[in-house]
């Protein structure tokens, strides 16, 4: 073998014996230096997507708290407007400060006014924003807990200072979304995009949402969470 690649190279290279000996011995290397790169790559981005599948278990789990919190203290509001009559005041919250301004919709709020907001800078604003565009709008209070960064008593007091209406602007027809696309969304990894479009390409268009289900790697719980932003 080895000497048939000796006389390949002599005979449409030119190479001589030496020449020969030193180019296959450069070869491997050369081949070691651009894999290398693409090794620590991919490391990099398996080492990355372990440590934010760890935080979106944190962050289900600050979310299931935050939900019953919230519900918690809805529940008590109604129990008390209806089982007493109004206080003289003493035991409720100063409310001076938020009434010289206009409550707005907090969909519509952009970077800047998020700022008014105590522990908002223009970091976590702008990174709100984004996230909230990049979802397509949100459909619950406790999806702010998926930012990044953001603390829960910070994330609750957004809501004294803006409306919440769930508010999703922006879905996704399955019909017709590519790999890329879909692969975009917060909710959504390459792999399981790749496996929706795949599923389409072999059975043809959903007829359904809940075709999705016949994916055996989703459970329902997946697909509620991402259900309000598709579409066929």
């Amino acid at each position: 073998m080895k000497k048939r690649i000796f006389y390949f190279l002599k005979a449409y290279l030119g190479f001589t014996k030496r020449e020969s000996r030193g180019f296959l011995l450069v070869v491997p290397i050369l081949f070691v230096l651009v894999w290398i790169p693409k090794v620590l790559d991919w490391y990099s981005d398996r080492a990355a997507e372990r440590e934010y599948e760890k935080y979106l278990e944190m962050v289900e789990a600050r979310i299931h708290d935050f939900d019953n919190q919230d519900n918690f203290e809805q529940a008590s509001k109604v129990k008390t407007s209806v089982s007493s009559a109004p206080d003289t005041g003493r035991w409720e919250r100063p409310k001076q400060e938020r009434e010289l301004i206009n409550k707005l919709d907090f969909s519509e709020a952009d970077s800047s006014l998020l700022q008014i907001v105590p522990g908002i800078g223009s970091v976590l604003a702008a990174r709100i924003v984004k996230y909230r565009e990049q979802l397509g709008g949100m459909y619950a209070k406790s999806q702010l807990l998926e930012v990044y960064g953001l603390k829960e008593e910070v994330a609750k007091g957004i809501f004294e200072y803006f409306i919440f209406k769930p508010a999703v602007k922006s879905k996704i027809d399955i019909n017709q979304v590519s790999v890329k696309d879909l692969a975009a969304h917060p909710y959504v990894k390459y792999g399981e995009a790749k496996v929706i479009i795949a599923y389409r390409k072999q059975h043809g268009d959903y007829q359904s949402l809940d075709d999705l289900l016949n994916i055996k790697i989703f459970t329902k719980d997946w697909l509620d969470r991402l259900l309000p932003y598709l579409s066929i």
